[in-house]
């Protein structure tokens, strides 16, 4: 089933809290590989060990580990949305400050990268915030320039190109880093509106996809909807103010 959330007035759509501030109980949790050199530690690990709520400043936060691969998944699928949330690092780090908001997510977990489901990723990694990335089995195009032979960047006037599992890369890096020193909270907004889905890293759009699609019978087919996934990949990770609301087109000022 797809959520659609409707507004209650003239004006724009309430708001519908992804976290309900108490506990992950509306949430599915799945763990998948060991992060390389701590195999030993993912065998004793359950999911409330990876995913918990904790407070943080006399406030509840969303706490994801970072020890192992795994994750957080709505139950939910959504379409044709506006979603914002909030994250800052915290100070445990086992690989690397990694993590993701996965969009558009569908199928079994496991296929992308032995532990998430199919989807696109707004990049959560400290240094690449708003990079998009092709998880398992999808596709989308994305106009870049190429910095080098392995390099595409995001630029709302460059050539319009594939990024999938058949093409040259699955990463677009963003137009522009404006990650907030350790500490401090960003603010990630997603709007996606049919097949396409704009990254907004504190107030500044810096990746828009376009053709979102999916691998499927030897051809792209579209995909516009899926459940939200965030990774635990290999660093401490805290989030709150995680809403999302209806829209029916992307926001004027959004696009170029």
């Amino acid at each position: 089933m797809v959520m659609v959330i409707f507004s209650c007035g003239p004006s724009k759509p309430d708001w519908t809290n992804l976290f309900n501030g108490e506990n992950l109980d509306d949430w599915d949790m799945h763990i998948g590989k060991p992060l390389n050199g701590f195999e030993d530690l993912a065998a004793s690990l359950k999911v409330g060990d990876v995913f918990s709520v904790v407070e943080l400043a006399g406030e509840k936060v969303i706490r994801i580990s970072g020890n192992v691969n795994a994750s957080l998944a709505t139950r939910e699928s959504y379409q044709n949305y506006h979603l914002q949330m909030q994250f800052k690092w915290g100070e445990e780090v086992f690989t690397k400050k990694n993590s993701g908001l996965l969009y558009h997510s569908y199928g079994d977990f496991g296929v992308g990268l032995g532990t998430w489901m199919s989807s696109h990723e707004l990049q959560l990694m400290t240094g690449s915030v708003g990079d998009s990335y092709r998880m398992g089995d999808t596709y989308c195009e994305v106009p870049v320039v190429k910095t080098d032979d392995v390099t595409y960047v995001y630029d709302a006037l460059g050539q319009k190109t594939g990024f999938g599992k058949d093409e040259a890369s699955k990463i677009a890096r963003k137009a522009e880093d404006l990650e907030k020193p350790q500490g401090e909270w960003n603010t990630v907004e997603l709007y996606c509106f049919g097949d396409v889905a704009v990254h907004v890293v504190n107030g500044a759009v810096v990746m828009i996809n376009y053709s979102s699609g999916k691998y499927e019978d030897g051809s792209v087919k579209p995909l516009t909807a899926g459940k939200i996934q965030f990774q635990s990949e290999g660093g401490e990770m805290f989030m709150r103010n995680l809403k999302i609301r209806n829209i029916e087109a992307i926001p004027e000022g959004l696009l170029p």
